[in-house]
Order: structure tokens, then C-alpha cells, then sequence
């Protein structure tokens, strides 16, 4: 008895599903336990030794081993279970040795607290404070950055009793290894199970060397390759369909995947909307294409059945074929034709055939936006009943990287000679590889992309199109293992299929995956260097070297409580010292810069508040002022001592300028504070100031 779709579709939905679950548990442990065995030993900082890197290499190579072992058993057919524990094992020890070997030394992740990771950790340290969808610095709005991957570590945070700013590097990188044998298992549904362990192990070295700093996004790189040929095999079915379940599975895990990616990084959602939009179009154009050369052939049989079946001589009429005869065949052929009448495709009816592919497309876009309400409907409330002011420059920013077009491809490294292969991949099956447009499809959606983004500096805003690189890389990186591996059965062929022409094949494979490999600290020196050099929240640096100022961040939080009688929660803080604010979840007054801001947060008006702040010149002024905010005032304020008065050093968007920030220093007279509702207190190169209210 044959199945109905929909039961089918809950069978394969479950199967992928508890597949899925047992992978992400495997990775998980296997990442957590070596993370564990890191930290037992003390180590020399990366910096300093070679002995991290040395043991790097090591386990990567245990890794290597791990996943051709599992090669092996899936080619020979032997111990499937086996081979799935010893792939997922090798995963996630690949990436946890390669990120967490060179930080075994430190507490922080990748760039320690600098640059974007201060914004970053202070969000994890916000959602691990409470699960409340909260924005990582104002008080009293919803966030505007998804906080999908942020709440997560906040729960695990939560779980296992440790601060947010602590669990960041923990987390990122057992997320990361989940996410990656994630991508392992999506692929092994997709196509042949050892080819699978190939194009995972290729596309999570990538998007380790160039997305891992970035850990929030890095775990939807390293998913998207596998979930667009997905995608496209939910939108283009052409001829029979493959199965009775229709390709809605397809349709609802690209909904699931797309819902995700506008959880966790909004620019990726939007990429990758970009990408599947861009795949419906070309699914329904080639559908109304083929439905019009369909009718053409009818049409085209039709005459020449026409022709033959006209009254012809006897002595013409071959076998003794009759009349009628002819006519069966003609009404024989018609029925076979799709159920067509007697009466040709219109040619305007054609358009019809883009229904199912369209329909598909909006299904996609429905699961999707379903997902991606769950974390942003507080914003969108907010935006669009609220009465706080918009503004913000979050895609004012126009790096070198985003004024010229990416090639990799045409690089000479091992990542250029790869991202080659991919592309005469790409070209060589586009016309017969379904995985091949859909890779295709991908890179092209950066393309366009990016040429977008550049197009969009004349309306004075870009797209951040130089953050789409690393997704570049991993699609490329994708199409050149395919090719490698079909190149190299093509070369084979050619060659009369020499014997010992396989293992030559595997050792160049694994030479090239080894050195690039081990390369990979190499490309994250900078960003390995300065978890050592940042002071952690405990005030230490990693490389033993003398702390920051960072050091009195304990006793400033001492303070704090001590004096307002609050829980950091529960107190806004004026500084631009925004470090603190990733070690403490205190709200702040204003932002670090204008892109990494709340748009609803009205970052100009409150820079200029500031200033006029600073201008007044008694305390019954500035304490009227601070009653006259039309924002949550701030309950104290944290300077650092200049002159005869205390500064703040803020930030101006200044785009189109590269570097896109202009710094500039506001000064408060001492005399300001001198009234008994500030409390004054020095603590190192600090000056704290609480408002008694």
C-alpha cells in the first residue's frame, strides 16, 4: 500500500530530525569534554610559544584521521552507525581543536573584548542576566540585533553558573561545532555520505579561517551552502516528481533555515532571502519555458499526425495502417501527453506553470517570517507604535573590501586554487548538475549583491556587502571539492584508469587539506594575539603582562551597588568606558558608536544632550536637565580624569569617511558635581559619579 505524501513527509521530517538531534549531542560533548581537558593544563600564551600551535597541528591530524576512517567504512558499506559517530567525531574535534587549542590559554574568544566582540559580549552578558528580550545597552527598549544566538549562550550561561563575558569562548565554539556537523548531516541527506564528509570538512575550514571571529554568524556560513541546494530542490522540480512527498520537506526546512538566519544575523537573512527569491524567479521562468516547449511539441506532433493521416493511396498506406488506426494513435499519444486535449496549449496558459514554484516560494517566506517573529515582534511593536525616535547608521560603513568585487578565485594560494576548481565547476555543470545551480545561484546572489551595495552609496547608505566574503568562500569552497572529486574521476578515466591513480588523488587531497589546515591560526594571528593582550573580567591578561584599566571594573561594580542600592539591571550608567558594559549588565546611557546602536535609541539626540550637559554650569542645572531627558536619565556616570574636570570620549558617524567614526572628547567640570546629590569617588584612573534620586 503506497504511502501518502503527507506521511511520508512526517517519516523523513522525524528521521532527519532524531539524525540531527544525536549529531548536535555528539558534537556537543566531544567539543565540551576537549574544551575541558584544555583548560586542566596551564599553558604558554599563543603569543609567546609555539606549543599551542604545535599541538594544534596534532589534532587536527587526529581529526583527519577520524574522518577518513569514516571515508572508508562509508565507501566499503560496512558499519553505517560507525562511520556517522566517527564523522560527527572528527567534526567537531576539528573545530574545537583548531579555535580552542590556541585559546586554552585565555579565558576570552577571539579579538578578547575589542572592536565588534565589546558589543557582542555585552549583549551575552545582557541576555545571560535575564532571558527578557531586552536591547544589549538602553533601558526600556527591545533589541534590534536578532538576539537568537545571544539568548542561547545566555541560557547556557545561566546553566552552568558563569558570567556571560566568561562562557563567550565556551559556547562560541562548541556552537560552532554543533553547527557544523550540523551542516554534515543536512549534506549527508542531500548526496552520497562520504562525498558528504568531504564537502563538510572543506567548507568548515573556510569558514573557521575567515567567519569564525564573527561566532554568531559563523554557524549559519557554515550551514548555508547545503541548505541552498536544499532550497533549490524545493523550487525547481522538473519532470516526474521524485518523490511522493513533493519536495515539502524541502520547502519547510528552507523556511526553518531562512527563520534562523533572521534570528541569529540579519544581513545573512537577508543574503539568503536574496538567493532563494532569486531561485523561485528561475524556478517559475523554467517552468513556463518548458511548459511552452511543451506545447510547441504537441503542436509540431499534431501536424505531423495530421499529415499522415490523410487519405493517401492504398498502394501509400504502409502495413495496411486504416484510417481509424490512425486516429487511435493519435488519441493514444494525446493522453500520454500530460492529459492535453484534443486542442493545442494556448501559449498565454504557459504562465500557469510558475504557480507551483511561486506558491513554494510563499510558503517559504511564511514558515520563515513565523520563525523570525519570535525574537523580532518586541522590535517591531516597539517601531511601529512607539514614540522614540529613529535613527542609527548600522550600513554606514564602506570599507576598501566593500568597493570592489571579491575574487578568490583568482588568487595564488590554496584557498584561490579551490575557490578556481569551484568556479569551472559551476560553469562546466551548470547545465546538468542540480547542486551546481544551486551553488551557482548562490555565489551569483553575492554578486549582485554586492554590486547593489555599491550602487546604494549614491542614497548615501551601502548594503555591508564586504561581510558577505566568508559565504562566498564557503560556496566556492563547496563547488571546488565537487569538482576536485569529479575532475579527478574524469583524469582517471582519461588515463586509462592507472592503478595506484586513487591514492594519488587522496594524497594530494589530504596534503592540500592539511597545509591549509594548520594555516588556519596563522590567518587568525590577530585575533588568536588579542585574547591574550585584553584584560578579562577577572583582571587579568592571558599573556601575564600588566592588566588595563579593565582591573578596576570589580571595584567600580562595588561601588555601584554600594552606592545606588540597585542591581546593575536596574541602574543606567553614562561612560565611555562601553568595555565595562560587556563585563556588567548595567544599561548604558548611550552606545558605543552610532552603527552599533538601537535605531529607536535616538543616538544623535542623545550625543547632543550630552554635550549640553557639560555646558551648564551648576548642579541644580544639570539636575534639571537630567530630569527634562526624554530618556531614562542616567543614575551615575563614569569619567576618566582630565585637567580640572572629568571626560567622556564619544563617537560621531562621519560616513561616507573610511574609517567611518570620528572621536571626540567632552569635558565636565568638577564644579558640575559639586552638590549633595552627586557622590564623587576616584577609583584608579576612574572617576564614578552616582546621582542620589
Amino acid at each position: 500500500m503506497t504511502s501518502s505524501p503527507l506521511v511520508i513527509l512526517a517519516r523523513r521530517a522525524a528521521s532527519g530530525a532524531g539524525n540531527a538531534l544525536l549529531a548536535a549531542v555528539v558534537a556537543a560533548v566531544v567539543a565540551a569534554l576537549q574544551l575541558v581537558a584544555f583548560a586542566l593544563v596551564e599553558w604558554p600564551a599563543f603569543n609567546s610559544s609555539n606549543v599551542t600551535r604545535a599541538l594544534t597541528t596534532v589534532g587536527q591530524v587526529g581529526a583527519a584521521v577520524l574522518l577518513v576512517a569514516a571515508v572508508v567504512l562509508l565507501r566499503r558499506h560496512r558499519l553505517p552507525w560507525l562511520a556517522k559517530l566517527l564523522s560527527w567525531a572528527g567534526i567537531s574535534t576539528f573545530v574545537t581543536v583548531t579555535l580552542g587549542m590556541p585559546l586554552a590559554a585565555t579565558k576570552l574568544y577571539l579579538f578578547g573584548i575589542s572592536v565588534d566582540q565589546e558589543f557582542r559580549t555585552e549583549y551575552l552578558t545582557r541576555l545571560t542576566d535575564s532571558a527578557a528580550l531586552r536591547d544589549m545597552t538602553y533601558a526600556d527598549l527591545p533589541p534590534f540585533y536578532p538576539a537568537g544566538w545571544f539568548w542561547l549562550g545566555g541560557r547556557v550561561a545561566n546553566l552552568l553558573g558563569m558570567d556571560g563575558w566568561e562562557v563567550f569562548k565556551p559556547y562560541a565554539i562548541v556552537a560552532l561545532a554543533v553547527a557544523s556537523v550540523l551542516a554534515l548531516v543536512l549534506w549527508s541527506e542531500l548526496i552520497r555520505a562520504d562525498l558528504a564528509v568531504a564537502v563538510t570538512a572543506a567548507t568548515v575550514a573556510l569558514t573557521l579561517a575567515y567567519a569564525a571571529p564573527e561566532a554568531y554568524s559563523a554557524v549559519l556560513v557554515v550551514l548555508i551552502a547545503p541548505a541552498l541546494v536544499l532550497a533549490w530542490g524545493a523550487l525547481h522540480r522538473p519532470g516526474p516528481r521524485g518523490s511522493s512527498a513533493g519536495g515539502w520537506g524541502a520547502v519547510l526546512g528552507t523556511g526553518l533555515f531562512l527563520g534562523l538566519c533572521a534570528t541569529f544575523y540579519t544581513l545573512y537573512a537577508a543574503l539568503a532571502a536574496f538567493a532563494v527569491g532569486l531561485m523561485g524567479l528561475l524556478a517559475a521562468w523554467s517552468a513556463v519555458r518548458a511548459r511552452r516547449a511543451e506545447g510547441k511539441g504537441l503542436r509540431g506532433r499534431r501536424s505531423v499526425r495530421s499529415a499522415a493521416a490523410a487519405p493517401l493511396p492504398t498502394s501509400a498506406r504502409a502495413d495496411g495502417a486504416s484510417a481509424a488506426g490512425a486516429a487511435r494513435a493519435d488519441g493514444d499519444s494525446r493522453a500520454a501527453g500530460h492529459g492535453v486535449g484534443p486542442h493545442p496549449l494556448p501559449a498565454g496558459g504557459a504562465w500557469r506553470a510558475a504557480v507551483p514554484p511561486l506558491g513554494r516560494l510563499a510558503v517559504i517566506a511564511g514558515i520563515s517570517a513565523l520563525v523570525a517573529l519570535l525574537v523580532w515582534t518586541p522590535y517591531l511593536l516597539e517601531a511601529v507604535t512607539g514614540e522614540v525616535a529613529l535613527g542609527g547608521g548600522a550600513f554606514h560603513y564602506l570599507p576598501e573590501a566593500g568597493a570592489e568585487l571579491p575574487l578568490p578565485m583568482a588568487e595564488f594560494s590554496l584557498r584561490g586554487a579551490l575557490c578556481l576548481l569551484g568556479l569551472i565547476w559551476l560553469v562546466v555543470r551548470s547545465g546538468s548538475s542540480r547542486r551546481a545551480q544551486a551553488l551557482g545561484i548562490g555565489v551569483a546572489a553575492v554578486y549582485l549583491w554586492t554590486l547593489l551595495s555599491m550602487l546604494a552609496t549614491v542614497a548615501g547608505t551601502t548594503l555591508l556587502s564586504f561581510r558577505l566574503e566568508p559565504i562566498l568562500l564557503v560556496l566556492l569552497a563547496a563547488a571546488g571539492t565537487f569538482g576536485f572529486f569529479e575532475g579527478a574521476r574524469a583524469v582517471y578515466r582519461a588515463l586509462n584508469e592507472p592503478e595506484r591513480f586513487r591514492a594519488v588523488a587522496v594524497a594530494v587531497g589530504l596534503a592540500g587539506a592539511l597545509a591549509f589546515a594548520q594555516q588556519i591560526p596563522h590567518v587568525l594571528a590577530a585575533e588568536i594575539t588579542t585574547a591574550y593582550t585584553d584584560t578579562d573580567g577577572d583582571g587579568n591578561r592571558a599573556d601575564k603582562r600588566d592588566p588595563s584599566a579593565v582591573t578596576h571594573y570589580r571595584q567600580i561594580d562595588e561601588e555601584l551597588r554600594a552606592q545606588t542600592g540597585r542591581a546593575p539591571a536596574d541602574t543606567v550608567l553614562l561612560t565611555a568606558d562601553t568595555s565595562f558594559l560587556a563585563y556588567y549588565p548595567y544599561f548604558g546611557f548611550q552606545g558605543l558608536t552610532s552603527h552599533y546602536a538601537n535605531p529607536l535609541a535616538d543616538f544623535a539626540g542623545r550625543a547632543a544632550a550630552i554635550e549640553r550637559w557639560s555646558e551648564l554650569e551648576t548642579p541644580a542645572e544639570l539636575l534639571a536637565a537630567l530630569d527634562a531627558a526624554p530618556w531614562r536619565a542616567p543614575d551615575a556616570f563614569l569619567f576618566r580624569r582630565g585637567g580640572d574636570g572629568y571626560t567622556l570620549r564619544l563617537a560621531a558617524d562621519v560616513y561616507p569617511n573610511d574609517p567611518n567614526v570620528r572621536r571626540y572628547t567632552v569635558s565636565f567640570p568638577a564644579e558640575l558635581f559639586a552638590d549633595p546629590a552627586f557622590t564623587v569617588t576616584d577609583i584608579g584612573p576612574f572617576t564614578l559619579v552616582t546621582v542620589a534620586r
